[in-house]
């Protein structure tokens, strides 16, 4: 048996929640195919347009992250996953960028959460 147990290999996942935003990152003018393989509608103007991404944990925080964004910025929601703490936005590039630091602004002063700076490429 010692045999058989040393060429199985085990892994153990975990995940930690954290008060924390991980990812705050902002595509701007994507390939239209970026659009296509999320899922996004490739309606958009793709020359004023951009992609904002954000994780965040504990993941449920991701439905406030949505809301901030809605209300803060002319920016669309494209995706958000409360298992994951995945927020997919797009807009313009001001429109996400705007949406972002309300999200970040609120995070780190109001519910104390670690923050990371926002990103763009």
């Amino acid at each position: 048996m010692d045999f058989e147990m040393k060429d199985k290999m085990r892994i153990v996942q975990e995940l930690v929640p954290g008060r924390q935003i991980t990812l705050l990152h902002i595509i701007a003018n994507p390939d239209p195919k970026l659009y296509q393989k999320l899922g996004l509608d490739p309606k958009l103007d793709y020359s004023h347009a951009a992609i904002g991404i954000l994780t965040v944990s504990p993941a449920e925080t991701a439905v406030i992250t949505a809301d901030i964004a809605m209300k803060t910025s002319g920016a669309d929601l494209g995706f958000v996953d409360r298992f994951s703490g995945t927020l997919i936005i797009t807009g313009k590039v001001a429109e996400v960028e705007s949406a972002f630091n309300a999200i970040a602004e609120y995070f780190k002063n109001t519910l104390k959460f670690t923050v990371c700076e926002v990103t763009r490429t």
